[in-house]
C-alpha cells in the first residue's frame, strides 16, 4: 500500500482574507479525501504553524513543531509579513511523519475526493517526483456546506504550481534555502530540486485533482518577497547548471514554463 504524508501551513486569517474562506474548506477536503481512500491508500496529514496559529489546525490534521523562524530573519522587507520558509515546512514533514511519499500544498488549494488515490496512480506509473497544477473555480462560494457543487465544476486550468509531490529519500539532497512560502517562485524552485534527483518527473497541467476559488493571485502582492525567493532560484539553477542539468531541466519544465523568460538559460 502507498503511504502518503500531506503537511498544510495553517494561519489565523482575518475577514479580509481569501484564506477566511479558502482555509476551512481546504481542510475538510483533506479530511474527505483521506476517508475516501482509507481501503487501499494509508495518508497521515500534518500542519507546520505558528504557536498563535495553532487554535486553527482541525483536529483531522497533526501539528508539528511550532514553527520559530521567518523569512523575515533572513532579509529587509518594506512591508514585514511573517512568511515561513519552506525548508522549515517541509523538514517538519519529514521528521516527522512516516510516509513513502511526501506532499506540500498551499492552504487554499482544495482536494478532490480522489486526490490521492489518483496520487497513487501516477506513483504506479513510474514517477517518484511530480506536480498537480490546480483549476480555477468561481468565485461563487464561500461554505463546507457547497463542496458537492464545487466538487463537480468544471473550472479553468491555471498555470501555478503549489501541489508537489516526491519521494521521501530525495528530500535531504533539496537546496531550498530561505525561500519563503506566499510569494512567486517557490514552485519553481521545487520543481528544479526535483528534476535533479528524481528519476521520473513531470508537471501534470491538466488534472482535475485541486482547485482554488478564485483567481485573486495574492501572491503578486508580495514583490519584495518575491525577489528573495528569485535569488535562491537563480543559486539553485547556477548550481544546477554546473553539475550539467540545464538541459534535463529545460527538458522536463519547458513545456509548462517560460524559463528563459525568467533568465534561466
Amino acid at each position: 500500500m502507498i503511504s502518503f504524508a500531506h503537511i498544510v501551513n495553517p494561519v489565523k486569517a482575518n475577514k479580509n482574507s481569501d484564506l477566511f474562506i479558502a482555509q476551512p474548506i481546504t481542510f475538510e477536503t483533506m479530511r474527505i479525501a483521506k476517508e475516501f481512500c482509507k481501503d487501499d491508500v494509508s495518508v497521515e496529514l500534518f500542519s507546520a504553524q505558528y504557536k498563535d496559529d495553532l487554535d486553527r489546525v482541525p483536529a483531522w490534521l497533526s501539528p508539528t513543531p511550532d514553527l520559530d523562524r521567518s523569512v523575515l530573519d533572513f532579509g529587509s522587507f518594506v512591508i514585514k509579513r511573517k512568511l515561513p520558509l519552506l525548508k522549515d515546512i517541509l523538514e517538519r514533514l519529514y521528521q516527522n511523519s512516516t510516509g513513502q511519499y511526501l506532499i506540500y500544498t498551499n492552504v487554499d488549494i482544495s482536494l478532490q475526493p480522489n486526490f490521492y488515490r489518483a496520487l497513487a496512480e501516477i506513483i504506479e506509473r513510474g514517477y517518484d517526483a511530480f506536480m498537480v497544477n490546480r483549476r480555477t473555480i468561481p468565485d461563487l462560494y464561500s461554505k463546507t456546506s457547497e463542496l458537492p457543487l464545487m466538487f463537480k465544476e468544471k473550472g479553468n486550468r491555471h498555470p501555478g504550481l503549489d501541489c508537489f509531490v516526491f519521494r521521501r529519500e530525495l528530500f535531504p539532497s533539496f537546496y531550498l534555502g530561505t525561500s519563503c512560502i506566499g510569494a512567486v517562485h517557490i514552485g519553481l524552485i521545487v520543481a528544479l530540486n526535483c528534476t535533479a534527483h528524481a528519476k521520473q518527473f513531470r508537471i501534470f497541467q491538466d488534472l482535475h485533482l485541486t482547485f482554488h476559488i478564485g483567481d485573486g493571485r495574492v501572491w503578486k502582492k508580495t514583490p519584495n518577497y518575491s525577489l528573495h525567493n528569485r535569488e535562491i532560484l537563480v543559486q539553485l539553477y547556477t548550481q544546477l547548471k554546473q553539475r550539467g542539468l540545464a538541459g534535463r531541466i529545460h527538458q522536463l519544465i519547458g513545456n509548462a514554463i517560460d524559463l528563459p523568460a525568467l533568465g534561466l538559460r
